[in-house]
């Protein structure tokens, strides 16, 4: 009796498969595959092309080499000025991002209210930064303000979203049990919300910054300020050792922004001191070292 109803157990785990599709996810694959093929045959997607383009791309890389930073003065400056132009979108972006997720988050405001503001965060997220910043440098004319401008958008659209996000994600057990204080609506946000979502959103702004750091790398290239003019110029003029020192000062930037971050994240997040960060910078440093010694 065992044996019987032990064997059709086993064999019904055998016949299981975890990844076998449907019939239909099948056809879905197939004409996937199909719009694929199709897709590159429209875009004159060939090896050939390819392979000729990694020719290129060698002789290009080596007319790049060694970088050129004889210019430090105009490098400098157009990095200061991409380095600003993050700092105060952010600052701007963030601040006013605020209280649209607040608005838009559905638990916590009536439908009347949320949609509207969604829909602000939704058209502040539907265009890229750098068509964003041609219609400012339309509007405004060229210079850093444009690029101030249209990162301020972007920062706002991305921001909003997550924000509104994590507030829907909250425990409401919080809200009510401070709403049952008598609470006005500001102490609310302040001791039942926020405290829910704080460290993600703090996580949601150092990400915000190293996307505008980025971004304003860019959008210099149609006249919004920063680095993007010099890179372009040197594009322009086929100098290509210059175009590599850019670059380069670029990766650095993006880089020290990253550990810039790092630093916030373990401040806010991880409530560790400067004074603490730095001496644990310093043991770990010492254990790697010991390890490397033994």
């Amino acid at each position: 009796m065992a044996d019987s109803i032990v064997h059709p157990v086993n064999s019904t785990r055998a016949d299981t498969r975890p990844f076998a599709l449907s019939g239909r996810a099948k056809i879905g694959v197939l004409f996937g595959l199909l719009y694929v093929v199709y897709a590159s045959l429209q875009l004159d997607v060939t090896w050939t092309r390819f392979t000729a383009g990694l020719v290129h791309a060698g002789n290009f890389l080596g007319r790049m080499f060694p970088p050129n930073f004889d210019r430090h003065a105009l490098l400098v400056k157009g990095l200061g000025e991409s380095l600003e132009i993050a700092v105060l979108a952010s600052v701007l972006g963030v601040a006013l991002a605020l209280p649209f997720g607040l608005l838009g988050a559905r638990n916590l405001m009536p439908t009347w209210v949320s949609w509207p503001a969604r829909t602000v965060v939704a058209v502040c997220r539907a265009l890229h930064p750098v068509i964003v910043a041609i219609l400012f440098v339309k509007a405004v004319g060229f210079g850093a303000l444009a690029g101030i401008l249209a990162l301020t958008v972007a920062s706002i659209g991305f921001i909003g979203k997550l924000f509104t996000e994590a507030i829907e994600e909250i425990s409401l057990k919080q809200v009510e049990a401070v709403r049952a204080t008598g609470a006005n609506f500001a102490c609310l946000i302040i001791f039942s919300v926020l405290p829910q979502v704080f460290a993600r959103f703090i996580g949601f702004c150092t990400y915000q910054f190293d996307s505008n750091l980025r971004n304003s790398t860019m959008v210099g290239i149609v006249g919004a300020g920063g680095i993007g003019g010099t890179l372009f110029s040197a594009f322009q003029r086929f100098d290509y050792d210059f175009v590599c020192a850019i670059l380069l000062s670029i990766i650095t930037l993006i880089m020290l922004g990253e550990f810039l971050a790092n630093i916030i994240r373990r401040i806010f997040i991880d409530n560790i001191s400067v004074s603490e960060l730095f001496k644990w910078s310093t043991a770990q440093r010492d254990s790697q070292v010991n390890k490397v010694t033994q």
